[in-house]
């Protein structure tokens, strides 16, 4: 009796576009509405945000079939800085890997960790806890994905997977994001719009970052040490050996390690120093951190002794070799347009709003979470997220008699859930330049999301039994 085959789930970009059409017929059948909105300067920013008891139905909004062609489109335009950083990250790093500095670099770290094993053990809670905090403090996310490319060849030769390369700078930066005592795109926005004073509720706020920080790292620490052990347990086993960075693989290798090598990895690390200064000093984003990687990319070839027309080459393959995920973006960006243009969102708001309003209050704050999260699944910006709901869920707290602290706790703990999701682009991208497919990521990161999930219920009764106020 023949076995029937396993089943496997279909591509990414095929799952995307199956939510493309659910969201459609979605928009279809959803009544359309829309809430008023009213500029509001915060932080020296004018933003258009919701004002709550305003929303009323509106004639349908009714799109035809050519939307399920157009909004892809659209979203490929809306999500093209993202898009056009992912390139700039992929070609980039393949003229890096031809100079061979990278590689070197890696071989004298993993000499380095088999003569002191016992430094190894502080690489992920340290490189960890130091992500966390650029999450906590500023909301790093974008700025993770080109950490995602260094950490990996670091975690293969240390004998873990790129899963653990993945998860030092983007699960680190993620628990640190979702639990931020000081975020200003999520804590900081929510509490202007929210009438509260600004980074109050520290000491609370800390408590939670460390708990969510140390959850995050002893996941990882786990899963690290039983793939260090048997690698073949890992879901990316077959991809990992074909990157040649196992640490069997970089002890059988005669790697150079001359003065271009050094100039380049040089170039790289002062880069680095570079972009991390110009995030927290001067608010770099996504246009200087291009600028930045394709200056590195430029002084790499010319260090490493590669001739222009071989960089155009290796830069349009490197780039080319990630068109996968920025089509997978502008999916997940395809999504939210429809909404918008179907005028369903607020309705959508509207709707869960009156269910939050329906439960007991010990609850509330846990539905208010819930709800934040499916949100989340569409919009993927803290600051466009929390300019939608708060102005909404802020005086909704006041009638179900929670704190206005406890909403924009509930508001800021959905973040959790991003490193799964695959409509955001952040997501997306990281997976994509680590070449990790979305679906075996999706299979490893959800126990993390499940128990990051019920800390985040959990972390809402506290707040709800002391009634939490704005000091």
């Amino acid at each position: 009796m023949r076995k029937r085959p396993a089943f496997k789930l279909p591509h990414t970009l095929v799952l995307i576009y199956i939510l493309v059409i659910g969201v459609y017929v979605l928009g279809l059948v959803v009544p359309s509405g829309e809430f008023k909105r009213t500029e509001k300067t915060f932080q020296g920013q004018t933003r258009l945000i919701t004002v709550p008891g305003t929303y009323s139905v509106i004639p349908k909004h009714r799109l035809g079939p050519q939307w399920l062609l157009i909004a892809p489109i659209r979203g490929f335009q809306d999500a093209s800085l993202i898009i056009f950083l992912i390139f700039i990250f992929g070609g980039t790093f393949a003229i890096l890997g031809k100079t061979g500095a990278i590689e070197a670099g890696i071989h004298r770290l993993s000499r380095h960790f088999s003569r002191k094993p016992g430094s190894q053990r502080i690489v992920i809670p340290v490189l960890m806890i130091v992500f966390s905090l650029a999450g906590g403090v500023y909301g790093m996310s974008e700025e993770s994905i080109p950490f995602v490319l260094i950490f990996i060849p670091l975690a293969l030769s240390l004998g873990y997977d790129s899963i653990v390369g993945v998860s030092l700078p983007f699960v680190g930066a993620a628990a640190g994001f979702g639990a931020a005592f000081f975020n200003p795109f999520t804590v900081g926005i929510a509490q202007g719009f929210s009438d509260l004073p600004l980074y109050s509720g520290l000491i609370y706020r800390l408590i939670l970052w460390v708990i969510a920080t140390a959850i995050s790292i002893v996941f990882v620490m786990i899963y690290a040490e039983r793939i260090r052990k048997d690698p073949k347990k890992s879901p990316v086993y077959e991809i990992d050996r074909e990157r040649g960075y196992l640490p069997a693989d970089i002890q059988a290798k005669e790697v150079a390690w001359g003065l271009p090598q050094k100039l380049v990895l040089i170039t790289l690390l002062g880069g680095v120093g570079l972009l991390i200064y110009g995030i927290l000093a001067k608010g770099w984003y996504m246009e200087e951190i291009a600028a930045l990687f394709l200056a590195i990319g430029l002084a790499a070839g010319f260090l490493g002794k590669i001739r222009p027309s071989d960089m155009a080459r290796l830069f349009i393959a490197g780039a080319g070799d990630l068109m996968n995920v920025t089509l997978i973006i502008a999916g997940g960006r395809a999504i939210l347009i429809l909404m918008k243009e179907a005028v369903v969102l607020d309705t959508v708001l509207q709707a869960t709003a009156g269910v939050i309003s329906a439960v007991p209050g010990i609850i509330t704050a846990q539905m208010m979470f819930l709800t934040q999260c499916v949100i989340n699944f569409f919009i993927h910006s803290g600051t466009g997220q929390a300019a939608l709901t708060m102005p909404v869920m802020a005086p909704l707290s006041d009638l179900v008699g929670i704190t206005r602290q406890t909403t924009v706790l509930a508001f800021q703990l959905c973040e959790v859930v991003n490193p799964i999701l695959p409509t955001s682009a952040v997501t997306m991208g990281v997976l994509g330049v680590a070449k990790i497919p979305w679906e075996k990521w999706a299979k490893w990161f959800l126990p993390l999301m499940l128990i990051l999930v019920v800390f985040s219920l959990l972390a809402l009764v506290p707040p709800i039994l002391m009634k939490w106020g704005p000091f």
